[in-house]
């Protein structure tokens, strides 16, 4: 069944056209990539799906099953709700089940209006509140705090207190936990580490809905995506399968095309060559010759389509200026803590020449804060930190604060490196895609993308032999993750990155180092590697760490049956003592000065019912203990 259907949709800005003849449908269980470089209109696609903005030509249609979700539907705007209140939010419904529901408990027991009809409402809403998950919505709304890297003390913070970054994973908790079918995913692993963005993957591959997910992300893509829709030259295309094998598909049909194309101009050529020399013969059946395959040439030049060139993308090199030692870095046992709250210690790194090393871990480890300490930024509390001779080091900083804003984009450069003629200075800015009247644009206006690949080209100008990048290929579209990659992959420096992109690790990492608070781990190979031998590593720990558990579960298991039977005796006790208080009440009431009395035989026999209901409710207390008991293989 189709959810959405999407039909010859085009839009224009003024003269200038976004996309046209757009056109797709997506079923109900459709797991769908929208890839595209930036400025092909993935995001204004969406915007025109939620009806944010308006097209030109053509429809949208939503199948009456559909219910959609999207991030701009979860904005947080309760800045004094807890985290966690505001994830509750999207079970509103649930929440006043539950408050009828214990009220009803209440008028129930104190017989408040016909006890018939509320429990006949109860047992409905009761019904009703479970089959739409009433009983896990709030450890649900944990759990997917918790995936996305909240901890327990940030879901209690305000909402008002909380990061950009967090609310961003706050609106994507609250749209995956909305009931939405069909789901509008622009960027979602922005502002998540590697372990929230593999928690996402699991939850998207047992989503029960369909889903459309804008992303760079290429590793991402390829975990949870069964379809790519790739917008280009104005339109969109579509194509079975993941992103790798959209690549190859594209690969395939560019070659096919071109392929194509070419014959069809041999051809052309091949019968303008007859035509030719049919003519220069000169008689009438070299007329009727040329007549047919003149007819020929012009049924092929209607059919002739040119192959449609590649998107504009940078293509450059990352030099060095002189090679360093073979000792690039050296840190052993570095701490750093802030406020007196450790962030690490006991790191160690070893960097040697021309290797290729990443750094990982979870958000807030400190691996930003690491890069800081090589850069002398910060102070550590503990350790040592030596580079090599000759090392000269180049930095990329994913907060993009080294830029000025005030300055345009050729005074960004030019200013840097005022050696550089004006002609050179827009030769390398044009390699990165600052064309013509881009140049004269304010560093302030560029978008962050824009700002990436200015950063990039100051560090090609540096010519550094040890690059720290931290967070590189944030804000990059895919086409110029590549051509990074790429670069890194020639470069003949030393490289040092932090990055969340497995596809990038796994293409030119040759060590990996993880990073906690206790220090870093070491693994050969890529990020598939790394996720290998930690994964072993885990099961390796899991017999001793079952041994400790199974251990911790026996000794609560003891002290809980001592409790019980502890329990059981006292309620012996307490049953015995009541059989003895009536037995002497009984016997008093049998007295004639208290038979004849009124007031006193009816105060006894009162008495003597309470003290008989309460030893009822021991007694069965005491049932459930003994079965309890025996159940669990003890005598009681």
């Amino acid at each position: 069944m189709a959810l959405l259907g999407v039909s010859d949709l085009s839009k224009y800005f003024g003269t200038d056209l976004l996309f046209e003849g757009v056109s797709f449908e997506v079923q109900d269980n459709d797991r769908i990539g929208l890839v595209g470089v930036n400025g092909t209109g993935k995001t204004s696609l969406f915007k025109m799906l939620t009806g944010e903005m308006d097209y030109d030509t053509g429809a949208v249609y939503f199948s009456k099953e559909a219910n959609v979700g999207y991030m701009e539907q979860h904005v947080c705007r309760n800045l004094d709700e807890t985290a966690f209140d505001e994830v509750l939010s999207v079970f509103a419904h649930l929440a006043h089940m539950e408050e009828e529901l214990e009220l009803l408990n209440v008028r129930i027991g104190k017989k408040m209006g016909n006890v018939e009809q509320l429990v006949e409402r109860q047992a409905l809403l009761n019904d009703t509140f479970v089959a739409q998950g009433g009983l896990t919505y709030k450890s649900r709304a944990r759990s997917a705090l918790l995936g996305l890297g909240f901890r327990d003390e940030e879901m209690r913070l305000a909402v008002g207190a909380l990061s950009g970054g967090q609310k961003a994973k706050l609106q994507l908790a609250k749209m995956l936990l909305s009931g939405a079918n069909l789901l509008l995913l622009d960027e979602p692993t922005n502002h998540l580490d590697i372990q929230s963005v593999e928690w996402l993957e699991d939850y998207l591959k047992s989503y029960n809905g369909a889903f459309l997910v804008i992303s760079h992300d290429r590793y991402f893509l390829d975990k949870v995506t069964r379809k790519t829709f790739e917008l280009e030259n104005h339109h969109l295309t579509v194509y079975k399968g993941n992103y790798t094998t959209y690549l190859r598909l594209k690969a395939e049909d560019r070659l096919a095309a071109q392929r194509a194309y070419e014959a069809t101009k041999k051809e052309i050529s091949r019968l303008e060559g007859i035509i030719t020399q049919q003519r220069q013969w000169n008689q009438e059946r070299n007329y009727r010759t040329i007549e047919s395959k003149q007819k020929a040439i012009d049924r092929l030049e209607k059919t002739l389509e040119k192959p449609e060139s590649t998107p504009q993308a940078m293509r450059f090199q990352l030099g060095v200026r002189r090679g360093s030692g073979n000792d690039v870095l050296d840190v052993e046992q570095l701490g750093l803590a802030f406020d007196g709250k450790q962030l690490f210690s006991h790191v160690d790194l070893r960097v040697r020449k021309g290797e290729r090393i990443f750094l990982i871990g979870p958000n807030g480890c400190g691996k930003t804060s690491l890069f800081k300490c090589l850069l002398d930024q910060y102070h550590p509390q503990q350790g040592r930190i030596k580079f090599g001779v000759g090392v000269d080091v180049g930095y990329y900083d994913q907060i993009q604060t080294g830029l000025d804003d005030s300055k345009t984009v050729i005074d960004e450069i030019w200013d840097r490196y005022p050696r550089m003629n004006q002609t050179q200075v827009r030769n390398a800015l044009a390699i990165f895609l600052f064309r013509g009247e881009d140049v004269f644009k304010p560093v302030s206006a560029l978008s962050g993308g824009e700002r990436a690949k200015l950063l990039l080209l100051r560090l090609m100008l540096s010519q550094a032999n040890f690059l720290l990048l931290d967070e590189p290929t944030n804000h990059l579209d895919i086409a110029s993750r590549e051509a990074l990659e790429d670069a890194l992959m020639q470069y003949e420096g030393t490289l040092f990155i932090i990055s969340h992109d497995r596809y990038l690790i796994n293409k030119i990492a040759d060590r990996i180092y993880y990073l906690d608070q206790n220090g870093t781990t070491e693994y050969l190979g890529g990020y598939d590697d790394y996720l290998e031998h930690a994964t072993a590593a885990a099961q390796q720990k899991q017999p001793v760490q079952k041994a400790v558990n199974d251990y911790k579960l026996r000794k609560e298991r003891e002290s809980e049956l001592r409790k019980m039977r502890t329990r059981l005796d006292r309620l012996e006790q307490e049953i015995d003592q009541l059989d003895q208080s009536i037995a002497a009440d009984t016997q008093t009431l049998s007295l004639p000065e208290v038979a004849s009395d009124y007031e006193k035989a009816m105060e006894l026999t009162a008495g003597i019912e309470q003290k008989r209901q309460k030893q009822e409710e021991l007694l069965q207390d005491w049932s459930m203990l003994s079965e309890k008991l025996e159940s669990a293989g003890q005598q009681p």
